[in-house]
């Protein structure tokens, strides 16, 4: 924590900005870049998203008021901008969440740095079969390996309700993953 409120100090420094950005992109690139992922499922789009991502949080550093961690502000603007992305682009193309989800996974499966086994694939079909919150949160603890107060700041959800869906997930999960 001490080495993002150095790094905060000098992101707000004009003189210091643009070297403490690159730092910051060495540090949360990777990070932001698999969580992006996977909400919007595709490189390409996950790389648009990770540079507006980025613009964002570029433009927006001044108005950090570290009320949370340097790391939950940042996946909260990448939450918002993932959603941004899929309102304006993914309900266009496709009629009701259904097709959405059966694209995704052919995307998913088509990729050529998917290297997963059939325990692997069917996770990831049973995932995408959740509902989009549900998702989301199962993605962010499991995956991400956030905790449940920073996921609470990312999606302005209650701790409780939070851990109530990821539990129901997991249970979910079990449950189709032997059948």
């Amino acid at each position: 924590m001490r080495k993002d409120a150095e790094l905060v100090k000098k992101l707000k420094d004009p003189t210091l900005k643009d070297r403490a950005f690159s730092k910051l992109l060495d540090v949360y690139q990777e990070g932001l870049y698999w969580h992006i992922r996977k909400i919007v499922q595709t490189h390409e789009n996950a790389d648009d998203v990770l540079q507006n991502t980025f613009i964002r949080i570029y433009k927006s550093i001044g108005n950090f008021q570290e009320k949370s961690s340097l790391n939950t502000w940042m996946y909260r603007i990448a939450y918002n901008e993932s959603i941004r992305f899929l309102e304006k682009n993914i309900k266009k193309s496709y009629p009701d969440i259904e097709e959405v989800s059966e694209s995704n996974l052919a995307v998913l499966f088509e990729d050529e740095y998917f290297d997963g086994n059939d325990i692997q694939r069917k996770l990831n079909t049973i995932i995408e079969g959740l509902k989009e919150k549900q998702k989301l949160v199962f993605q962010m603890k499991y995956f991400d390996n956030l905790s449940f107060r920073q996921i609470s700041e990312i999606l302005d959800i209650s701790e409780s309700t939070l851990k109530s869906t990821y539990y129901t997930c997991v249970k979910i999960i079990e449950e189709k993953i032997v059948t």
